[in-house]
């Protein structure tokens, strides 16, 4: 038996063991429920690996979300044996390795577990599986569970799975694992005060990856309330790793030693975190890592910021990336809960308390916000393209999906139409990046060497930070001399890219275009075009620095799989001829982002082959260009254009290149300016490539364009007499109230019809002036109820006029197809004790009643009311003002009459 450390027997878990082994020698799955600290991540694998006594020794894999937690839980889990990372228990995440020949337990990221098991379904030697931290819905967690489960159904029924949970909510793991039990371990929770902090002043929601300043001022001045009101370290949840530099700076002068925890901290860094304190007190600024996946010894107060980071799919880039929103109830909960783990606390949360009901109660899986390129890209190399048949807890929602095959379809990744996954896809799969950046890896290695095409594409797979610049070929210079942490994590990643690079075969260019796609014109661009002296600069050639061991460029939390060794920091194969920094950054950034080549308009700014117009930075190296490739933009708020974070120099044989299916060529017809426009064009998407004008169009085409006309400026462009108006008016009036037996003549609804109402006149049309000529009352005629008849009776149903006591024919206002209006005298309606209806009697007019000037004197809809009510006191308003017109006490009994009353004694 294993001795283990003091601290190991006091874990809360261990009263679950028995019931945990227990569900394993039965069903073979069990969901563990566990809060934070009570040594689910750290006892529960030894305890299942038969490391604590006489339990039968197996092979335990344990799937981390995140690296900092992988070699975290690998360390803790040595040192409560005794041991040396790497002997009984061993680490891999992506790039590094430390696993010993004789380990039994072995900790790995859930990215690294997907890569396995595409490459080894069976996890041949694997007895347990544990997946932990399952109730944050990380996607590739969901996606191991997914595959764990169709393994286990179809290949390795003695696999054992666990889904380990910081929460009780375990019902859906139960359901996935095939109704497995669900054992709970209870942990050792002290209270936790709760003190609402909100800042004095209202501040800026956050916007994408952007939090107002005066938020993070507010944090930091609640971190020093903390420090003065409470004893015991201090825990501050900040959303990323920039705001928690920004806390950091503006907490220089505080009496603790201030530390760091995310992703990117050196593993230093991250020991003496853990590792607790020496006597000096502590604040520990952390990302949502420190919630559940770490715990964090001595501390007694937490300062909750209120705000996390989820993946969206960032529209900027083509990739899924975080952004920055409001944390949810569940995420405040284990915020808080980390304040009690040892002793009675408290938490400052940096908002109001009225707000806190209106937070969202937990955090959206990331299957439903997402990208799924890579997700579907993984189902294909699984042999399920659409993942129906992968045991999910939440589907993968239509739309994202059939995006994400647009993409993979576009790279080659998978078959048009059934989504199998192709020969280059799967090669894609196990470079273990988003397929973009595969994409332009793979077929950038053999145009440029696969070093140069790794450290550019290992530049996009973690956005520089801003002081490098926004021109790829300077970052991408900075980066190879740069001593800070990121140039360290490009290094790193540079390797492995690199390797994979170079396993690819040679013949892993460009996939030619679908059938269904204009092929463009050939372009070589495996040779640097002719120098044009002065274009690109007399760069020189910068050495090739050697690689270093360090953290992956990528900056998630989250990994995929790989390995860092096989380079050697070798350069790879190189073309004939060395092309420039600056062209070989755009050619790469090119390929990954085929729809964001740019165009310059003369005007400062870009338009994208998707349409979007971008504008450069004053004073950016890029301003100027004819050709860039837009890698990263954004568009802040309130502003008419993106705005270009960083790109690179092409020229147009490599955008041609590049965005190869998005070029064109034909006749086209448009409406421009108020008229038809043709022309014949070559185009790259938006992007106008030449264009000459179009003397004979197909009469197709301008049929087309004037109805984009149509469209755009609504049928005022036909000739409206008075009468047309009013036909369309007492039309609509009739759809309004007898339904669709009636035409709709709305604007929509008349573009939907038009074949049926604007023929032919429209099809012998061939400019703007034809629209004018086209009578428009003569065409909606057409769209009259003649086959069953009802048109005959249009007239009866609709009245133009209708005649009154007095014997004059008024005419009827149709302009409110709600209730139309009839404008009369008031003694023109003398003796009508109803209101005159049309439309068979179902719908009274508004009868508006004028003053003998024609004034307005009063409205009803009700004669017989306004008689019995109302006229008595316009009769006294008016009598006097109008003393030649009749003014009966009486009129319902009154005889109408248009005139005044000499007329009516002569």
């Amino acid at each position: 038996m294993t001795r283990l450390r003091d601290e190991a027997l006091d874990l809360p878990v261990s009263g679950a063991l028995p019931a945990l082994r227990s569900a394993l020698e039965g069903p073979g799955g069990a969901v563990l429920c566990a809060p934070p600290g009570t040594g689910k991540t750290t006892l529960v694998p030894l305890a299942l690996a038969g490391l604590l006594g006489d339990a039968p020794v197996r092979r335990v894999v344990v799937a981390e979300p995140r690296r900092i937690a992988a070699r975290a839980a690998a360390r803790r889990m040595a040192w409560l044996l005794g041991e040396k990372v790497g002997e009984s228990v061993g680490y891999t995440v992506r790039g590094e390795r430390v696993v010993g020949r004789h380990a039994r337990v072995e900790v790995v990221t859930t990215g690294v577990l997907l890569q396995r098991l595409q490459r080894d379904q069976e996890l041949a030697g694997v007895d347990v599986v544990i997946i932990d931290e399952c109730h944050e819905r990380h996607l590739d967690a969901d996606t191991v569970a997914a595959f764990l489960v169709d393994v286990r159904a179809t290949l390795r029924p003695e696999l054992s799975l666990v889904a380990a949970s910081a929460t009780t909510d375990a019902q859906g793991w139960a359901r996935i694992l095939g109704d497995a039990p669900v054992v709970e371990a209870r942990g050792v929770s002290h209270p936790v005060e709760v003190l609402w902090a909100p800042p004095a002043r209202p501040v800026r929601p956050p916007h994408g990856m952007r939090v107002d300043p005066a938020l993070l001022t507010h944090v930091a001045s609640v971190v020093r309330r903390a420090l003065a009101e409470r004893d015991g370290d201090v825990l501050c949840f900040l959303p990323g790793v920039g705001e928690i530099a920004r806390v950091a700076g503006q907490l220089g002068d505080v009496p603790a030693e201030i530390l760091q925890v995310h992703g990117r901290a050196p593993a230093a860094v991250q020991d003496a975190v853990l590792a607790g304190s020496d006597g000096t007190r502590r604040v520990v600024l952390a990302t949502s890592v420190a919630e559940s996946s770490l715990t964090v010894p001595g501390v007694r107060v937490v300062v909750d910021s209120g705000l996390a980071r989820e993946p969206r799919v960032d529209h900027a880039r083509g990739l899924s990336a975080l952004t920055t929103v409001r944390a949810s109830q569940a995420a405040g909960r284990q915020r808080a809960g980390r304040a009690g783990r040892e002793a009675p606390g408290a938490v400052y949360r940096c908002w109001a308390e009225a707000e806190d009901a209106r937070l969202p109660r937990f955090p959206a899986p990331e299957i439903k916000l997402a990208d799924l390129s890579a997700f579907a890209l993984q189902t294909a190399c699984w042999g399920d393209p659409d993942a129906s048949g992968l045991a999910l807890l939440d589907p993968p929602p239509a739309g994202a999906m059939a995006a994400a095959r647009s993409v993979l379809t576009a790279v080659g990744a998978v078959s048009p139409g059934a989504g199998r996954v192709t020969e280059r896809g799967a090669r894609m799969a196990r470079v273990g990046l988003h397929p973009r950046l595969a994409r332009a890896l793979l077929d950038a290695a053999p145009l440029v060497g696969a070093r140069r095409a790794a450290e550019v594409v290992a530049l996009l797979s973690e956005e520089p930070p801003r002081a490098y610049g926004d021109d790829l070929a300077a970052a991408w210079r900075v980066a190879r001399r740069g001593g800070d942490g990121y140039a360290a994590r490009w290094r790193t990643e540079v390797r492995r890219l690199a390797a994979a690079a170079e396993a690819s075969p040679p013949g892993a260019g460009t996939p030619q275009p679908a059938a269904s796609e204009p092929a463009p014109p050939a372009r070589d661009l495996s040779h640097p075009p002719t120098r044009n002296p002065g274009a690109d600069g007399d760069a020189p050639e910068v050495a090739e620095l050697p690689l270093e061991a360090g953290e992956r460029a990528d900056g998630r939390e989250e990994d995929g799989a790989g390995s860092s060794r096989g380079s050697g920091g070798r350069a790879g194969r190189e073309p004939q001829g060395r092309w420039s920094d600056e062209r070989v950054s755009g050619l790469v950034a090119a390929l990954a982002f085929p729809e964001r080549v740019a165009q310059g308009r003369g005007d400062g700014t870009y338009l994208m082959v998707n349409g979007t117009r971008a504008e450069v930075r004053a004073g950016s190296a890029l301003t100027g260009a004819e050709w860039i490739a837009v890698a990263v933009a954004d568009r802040p708020v309130g502003a008419g254009h993106a705005r270009v974070l960083l790109g690179g120099h092409i020229d147009e044989d490599v955008a041609r290149s590049a965005a190869a299916s998005l070029h064109g060529e034909g006749d086209e017809v448009a409406w421009v300016d108020g008229d038809l426009v043709a022309r014949h064009v070559e185009r790259l998407g938006a992007v106008e490539l030449a264009v000459r004008p179009l003397k004979k169009p197909a009469p197709g085409l301008v049929r087309e364009g004037l109805l984009a006309g149509l469209r755009e400026e609504g049928t005022a462009l036909l000739n409206w007499s008075q009468g047309a108006r009013e036909l369309r008016e007492r039309l609509a009036f009739l759809h309004r109230h007898l339904g669709p037996s009636w035409p709709d003549v709305s604007e929509s609804a008349l573009h939907a019809r038009v074949d049926e109402w604007l023929e032919p006149e429209l099809s012998k049309a061939r400019r703007r002036a034809d629209l004018r000529r086209i009578d428009a009352g003569q065409a909606l005629g057409r769209l009259l109820p003649w086959a069953t008849g009802e048109a005959t009776r249009f007239d009866a149903l609709a009245p133009e006029r209708v005649a009154v006591p007095s014997g004059s024919r008024i005419r009827i206002d149709y302009s409110d197809p709600e209730q139309p209006v009839l404008a009369v005298k008031l003694q023109e309606m003398f003796g009508l004790a109803e209101t005159p209806r049309i439309a068979d009697g179902g719908v009274p007019l508004l009868v508006h009643l004028l003053s003998p000037a024609g004034r307005p004197a009063a409205v009803t809809a009700d004669l017989a009311s306004f008689w019995r009510d109302g006229y008595r006191a316009v009769r006294a308003e008016l009598r006097g003002r109008y003393p030649k017109h009749p003014w009966p006490e009486d009129p319902a009994a009154a005889e109408a009459t248009r005139f005044t009353n000499a007329r009516l004694r002569r």
